[in-house]
């Protein structure tokens, strides 16, 4: 998933929401840290909650840089979720499960079912 937006992130984490089903999930892509560094923890939480619930449950390790690339793949990562560190999470992180709206999101990076219709007229 490289360069793919916060938002695709955020809708694979929702639609694998269980220690089961991420613990068997690997995503080779941009850098959860590098989006929480980014990021204000509001925005953070308040957009794409799952990415940032899931922040103390996961391991990332960086892809290391080639010098011809250092602009394109920097912030590539490798992650995974042991079963042991979600097991550790709150019993109320995994209670959450709402479908992500993107109501107020100003960098949204997806095209949400309903507005491509609504874009095309």
């Amino acid at each position: 998933m490289v360069h793919c937006g916060k938002a695709l992130y955020n809708n694979l984490l929702w639609s694998n929401w269980s220690p089961a089903a991420l613990s068997k999930l690997v995503i080779i892509g941009n850098s959860f840290r590098g989006i929480e560094e980014r990021l204000l923890s509001r925005i953070l939480e308040r957009d794409y909650s799952y990415i940032a619930k899931v922040l103390k449950g996961v391991e990332e390790v960086a892809l290391p840089s080639h010098p011809r690339y250092l602009d394109t793949f920097n912030d590539t990562s490798v992650h995974w979720f042991p079963l042991d560190k979600l097991q550790q999470l709150s019993p109320e992180v995994w209670d959450f499960m709402e479908e992500p709206m993107y109501r107020d999101c100003e960098d949204l990076e997806i095209i949400r079912k309903g507005e491509e219709a609504t874009a095309k007229s």
